[in-house]
């Protein structure tokens, strides 16, 4: 499945895609080691828990462990794929975009932006505007970006 099918009202999609931008970096750059500590898991035995609950005999506990492993590593593959894939689809797009566009969409929806920050009086501040004119600016930021993800806007055909 395309990465494109998860991002279909392609205004929002757009503000969805620059909020997922952090975490597919970090998925990508930290995948190798969880699977390294994934297969760290698998291949040790466990050690006794001394809880004072009594036990019972599992034989099959090590296969349990290892086709859990193999379970784990699979979804933190497949997530990894996604990351690339999305990667390969965004990233092309932001660059496309000028300095201050990316200033101002990092501005209203960056990891650092939280639900009543001052990201309009932040831009209206860098650029000395009015805050209006840094939502219009916003605006025409995201509009573009839009574009460059997914092409022709709807706006533009309405």
């Amino acid at each position: 499945m395309s990465i494109i099918w998860k991002y279909l009202d392609k205004r929002s999609a757009a503000v969805d895609a620059l909020k997922d931008y952090g975490s597919m970096k970090f998925i990508i750059g930290h995948t190798d080691d969880e699977i390294k500590r994934a297969y760290e898991k698998m291949e040790g035995i466990s050690s006794p828990q001394l809880d004072g609950m009594p036990r019972s005999h599992n034989p099959q506990a090590s296969e349990e462990r290892i086709v859990k492993g193999i379970e784990e590593i699979d979804v933190l593959k497949e997530r990894y794929r996604q990351a690339v894939e999305y990667m390969a689809w965004f990233v092309p797009a932001w660059k496309e975009l000028t300095e201050d566009e990316r200033y101002v969409l990092e501005a209203f929806y960056g990891e650092d932006n939280q639900y009543g920050s001052n990201a309009a009086d932040d831009v209206a501040d860098y650029f000395q505007i009015e805050r209006a004119s840094a939502y219009r600016r916003k605006n025409r930021a995201l509009e573009r970006l839009t574009i460059l993800l997914f092409g022709k806007s709807l706006m533009s055909t309405l």
